[in-house]
Formats: C-alpha cells, sequence, structure tokens
C-alpha cells in the first residue's frame, strides 16, 4: 500500500506555489485566477471522471480521479486548508451510518 505522505508532500508544494509569480508554474497561474477558475478546474476535472467511469476504462478512471484530487487539493489550499482538514473529517465519520450523518447536518 502506498502511504499518505504523497497528500502531505503534495499540499506543502501547493501551499509553496500559492503565493508565486504566476507565470512560475501552473498551479500558481491558476490560484493567480482566483476562487472562480480554480472552481471551474474542479468541475471541469469531476466532469472528466464521470466520463471516464462509463468510457469503464480503469486507467482513464485513475488519471482523472488523481486529476481531480490534485485540484480539489488545489482548491483546499487556496483557502488555507489542506489534506490534513479532510483526513480529520472522514476520521470523525468513521464508523457513523451514511444516513445518520447526513441527518446530523440538518
Amino acid at each position: 500500500m502506498i502511504d499518505a505522505e504523497i497528500l502531505h508532500r503534495l499540499c506543502a508544494t501547493l501551499a509553496e506555489r500559492r503565493h508565486a509569480e504566476p507565470s512560475s508554474s501552473y498551479t500558481a497561474g491558476l490560484y493567480a485566477k482566483g476562487t472562480d477558475a480554480i472552481c471551474k478546474k474542479v468541475a471541469e476535472e469531476a466532469a472528466e471522471l464521470i466520463m471516464a467511469a462509463k468510457d469503464d476504462s480503469h486507467l482513464h478512471i485513475v488519471r482523472e480521479a488523481a486529476d481531480l484530487w490534485f485540484h480539489s487539493l488545489l482548491l483546499l489550499t487556496h483557502f488555507g486548508l489542506g489534506a490534513d482538514d479532510v483526513l480529520a473529517e472522514l476520521r470523525r465519520r468513521e464508523g457513523i451510518s451514511g444516513i445518520d450523518e447526513k441527518r446530523a447536518r440538518t
């Protein structure tokens, strides 16, 4: 099993690029475009993952899921959050029925 340390390294890299010169990297350029552009990219990657699933191509699904995770982490770091915040929420939900968890949100 591959360890989750890659998420922490990726979040650190994303955080470093958050205030970098926009022309220095794709990530810095996307940060410079702001929240709307980042959200649009997350939505685009989610749609591409759905299309890959409909094509039933395992490699394509994995690659599009990686793109979605990357852009989701970029969105999190844009707001000063990271993988640990999501992992903590997943940990909080562990062992709770999805029905009960959703009911508790209202």
